[in-house]
């Protein structure tokens, strides 16, 4: 029987609005877990239910919820059975969610606030139960903030919020103790399985909102002078050896990517929270970070020193799939949200821009179970990384080749796309141009990956071992 499914390896990234190229505010993550595991898409429409309730599979909590949800995508598991884990998605008021990023707080502090393992808040449930019924990135913060009050948190973990306008980082370290920290708008966050935020301005309320008692939870027990700055990540975070081979590095390596200017080293444990880039973020920027397993260094997990085993990357066999969910300005509405998305390991797949707002999911990209099918668009791209990997030097060429085309062509399609819309009227024209749209760049992704597995497959027969030189006139 397969195990409860545990996540334990994410990648996150924050970027506020002045950070940007073109003022977009950007969340993404690396949902990372098994190496076969397929992940969905799915548009979830706009419903009212009355008595509408959610019920975890994976422990006893439970949750009334409103009558009215909005519409969202979303990207559950293949089977609900341990848990929805829809991961991250876009609502129709241009909300982003994207959950979780795991997280381990320390024994001092879970030893007077232990976790509610029984029937608090898990990952699986979150994006079900906050994303369909916030308007803002901030009430999103604060209706997570208010269940966790209420019902405690199994487990610690890091959840990203954004709209058009903030980017919020919410970290949970204990039952019950939480911050969320806004984003500058010049600034970016690379998070990777800690508590990363550090000092707590608890005078201002514009950019931190906290767990309401959490200065009296630190005073109570003596876990922090209280006539130090109050800081998070040292009170409540974790400080081994594991971070420093498993979870500094990635931090490090996405700011090495967006600020080569400051000098730092992978296993520092000073790493900041909130980083400015040296030039103007671009939605492929977000996508290389999240793609990157230490390329071009000294660490490259693809390289034949054996020092290159010695941190663990952002993109990893493990990861299902990796999503940039893009909140853009100076568009239409239904154009605002871009969801992103990379099927299986990043570093090896392509994201295929997706407007949230469609209501149509391409057909392969419903389907996919635990084991291998040609008509899932999760196996497609996996099946194309497992063929690299039988030898990556020589076949990495044509994956790169492949990724750059596929690339090329649906950035072509998103611009066309947005181009066309602008000249639709109706409100039905506008929907059948987003779903369109929507099947045509799944159809791109797909084909490139079909044809590339194609050539691969071919060139592999030459590899047989029972290949066998013989007398050329024999």
């Amino acid at each position: 029987m397969q195990p409860k499914i545990s996540r334990s390896s994410c990648t996150s990234i924050l970027v506020g609005r002045k950070a940007t190229n073109d003022g977009s505010v950007m969340i993404g993550r690396n949902e990372d877990s098994q190496t076969a595991w397929p992940k969905h898409l799915s548009f979830n429409a706009r419903s009212e239910v009355a008595n509408r309730h959610f019920k975890s599979k994976a422990n006893k909590f439970a949750l009334d919820l409103p009558t009215l949800s909005y519409q969202y995508s979303a990207m559950p598991e293949w089977t609900d059975r341990y848990g929805v884990f829809a991961e991250g998605g876009i609502n129709e008021y241009h909300v982003a969610m994207s959950a979780t990023e795991s997280a381990y707080g320390n024994e001092r502090t879970l030893a007077h606030d232990p976790f509610n393992e029984t029937s608090g808040l898990l990952e699986e449930a979150m994006i079900t139960i906050i994303l369909p019924f916030v308007k803002t990135a901030r009430e999103g913060v604060q209706r997570l903030g208010k269940i966790i009050d209420q019902f405690g948190s199994a487990e610690a973990n890091g959840i990203l919020f954004a709209d058009q306008t903030e980017a919020w980082y919410f970290e949970v370290a204990t039952g019950h103790q939480w911050v969320a920290q806004r984003i500058p708008d010049d600034a970016y966050a690379v998070v990777a399985n800690q508590i990363s935020i550090e000092i707590i301005d608890f005078n201002d309320p514009n950019q931190f909102i906290t767990a309401p008692n959490l200065r009296t939870f630190v005073a109570e027990h003596q876990l922090w002078p209280t006539e130090k700055p109050f800081n998070f990540r040292r009170i409540f975070g974790t400080n081994d050896d594991s971070d420093l081979v498993y979870n500094t590095p990635r931090v490090w390596s996405g700011q090495h990517l967006l600020t080569p200017s400051i000098v730092q080293q992978p296993q520092s444990q000073d790493l900041p929270f909130i980083q400015r880039a040296d030039y103007p973020i671009t939605v492929s920027n977000v996508q290389r970070v999240l793609s990157d397993h230490f390329n071009g260094t000294e660490y490259d997990l693809m390289g034949a020193d054996p020092v290159a085993k010695r941190f663990r990357p952002i993109s990893v066999a493990t990861t299902q799939e990796s999503h940039v969910l893009q909140l853009r300005p100076n568009v239409a509405p239904n154009l605002v949200g871009v969801h992103w998305l990379a099927m299986g390991v990043s570093a090896q797949s392509v994201y295929v821009p997706f407007y949230s707002q469609g209501s149509h999911v391409p057909l392969m990209y419903q389907r996919g179970k635990a084991d291998y099918s040609p008509s899932s668009a999760y196996w497609v791209f996996k099946h194309a990384g497992v063929l690299v990997d039988r030898d990556h030097f020589r076949f990495a060429r044509d994956l790169s080749q492949t990724q750059s085309q596929v690339t090329t062509k649906l950035w072509q399609q998103l611009a066309a796309t947005d181009q066309v819309y602008s000249n639709l009227s109706s409100h039905e024209e506008q929907q059948a141009q987003l779903d369109q749209h929507n099947a045509q760049v799944a159809k791109i992704a797909l084909t490139g990956y079909q044809a590339l597995i194609s050539r691969l497959i071919t060139k592999q027969t030459q590899q047989s071992p029972l290949n066998f030189k013989v007398d050329p006139n024999l």
